[in-house]
């Protein structure tokens, strides 16, 4: 593969994990850095990840703080050299597991919370409603409990899939795919 080839792919990669990031809400600069910083075979310093992706360096450094925050890339510096460097994590299932907790504490848990605050409010004030409110009321209930029940689904099945590994997920993978099959 020549170096245009290789170059061609890379950037390739950095965009489409840039896209599919921004589809899930995830701004398209973070995921970018975060492709460049996962391909990336050394640490890559600020002015590395400015040039390469053409972006400021606010916005590079705020997107690497926060990338950072999430857990999916370290800071290091190189003896010798003032400036900070940057890598991703390497392995793909603990990114995996670090992008799924993440999202689980900034996302899932608050709507979970929201779910039980909104239950809590109408049981409280259940006296007070008309007929057509009360029937209007369970109605919203049952949708909050299917939306809790498939919350609660999701968060034990992360944790399985955590507390199993990558070792036992194949086999468990192999046990679904019977039960749906």
């Amino acid at each position: 593969m020549s170096p245009t080839a290789l170059e061609s792919a890379k950037n390739l990669f950095i965009r489409r994990w840039g896209e599919m990031a921004a589809s899930w809400g995830i701004s398209r600069t973070m995921a970018e850095i975060h492709a460049l910083l996962y391909l990336s075979p050394e640490p890559l310093c600020t002015d590395d990840i400015m040039d390469r992706l053409a972006v400021s360096r606010g916005s590079a450094s705020m997107n690497l703080r926060e990338l950072s925050n999430w857990g999916l890339i370290t800071r290091t510096h190189q003896r010798g050299d003032r400036k900070e460097y940057f890598e991703a994590e390497k392995d793909v299932w603990l990114m995996f597991e670090t992008i799924t907790r993440e999202r689980r504490r900034r996302e899932v848990q608050p709507i979970v919370e929201t779910i039980q605050r909104c239950k809590t409010m109408i049981d409280e004030n259940k006296a007070a409603l008309s007929a057509t409110q009360r029937r209007e009321a369970e109605t919203f209930q049952k949708s909050l409990a299917n939306i809790a029940e498939f919350s609660e689904m999701m968060n034990a099945m992360f944790n399985l899939m955590v507390k199993a590994s990558r070792s036992g997920l194949k086999p468990a993978l192999k046990l679904l795919e019977k039960l749906a099959g």
